[in-house]
């Protein structure tokens, strides 16, 4: 249990970066070339491009921090379920802004800024935390094999030539 506290925890710091950097982006667009004066869909613009900022270094600090002892070796696959499941919790907090923002009317920043960092970021997190723990980090998810290299699994045991053996006088090589 209390692996999963700490875990839980490392992942909030990270999550805090994120939003840190989700939060500043956001506002910094809304404020300007996305503004719902000058782009009518500005807010969700917005919205998508600091969030995808975030994502990209939420997977840094989650996979070389968080969850570093069940981070696999296939890094372009973790990286592609990362992004699925980070695309989800991204969904979930631009329903919440859009359902906010165009279905009930809240158009101001306050409202915009809680509904999409505030309620959208809460139902995301525990989104997020569930599928990268059960799914892209997930304990038994490790791979023995080399991430970029598949094919070249190292056998523990030296072939003769590996060992440095010398081939008997008339016998013939064999290749490894």
């Amino acid at each position: 249990m209390s692996r999963l506290i700490g875990q839980f925890a490392r992942f909030g710091v990270v999550g805090l970066v994120g939003f840190v950097i989700d939060f500043a982006v956001f506002n910094l667009l809304r404020a300007t070339i996305f503004s719902p004066e000058e782009i009518h869909e500005g807010p969700v613009y917005a919205k998508i491009i600091s969030t995808s900022i975030a994502i990209l270094a939420n997977w840094i600090g989650n996979r070389y921090w968080t969850f570093r002892e069940h981070r696999g070796r296939q890094l372009f696959r973790e990286g592609i379920e990362f992004a699925i499941v980070s695309l989800g919790g991204m969904v979930i907090g631009l329903g919440s802004l859009w359902i906010s923002h165009y279905l009930l009317g809240f158009t101001s920043l306050l409202a915009d800024n809680i509904s999409s960092n505030v309620i959208g970021l809460a139902f995301g997190t525990l989104f997020r935390f569930t599928f990268y723990r059960l799914w892209v980090f997930a304990p038994h998810r490790g791979e023995p094999e080399p991430g970029l290299f598949p094919d070249a699994v190292s056998d523990p045991t030296p072939s003769f030539h590996q060992a440095g053996g010398s081939v008997p006088a008339g016998a013939v090589p064999q290749s490894d």
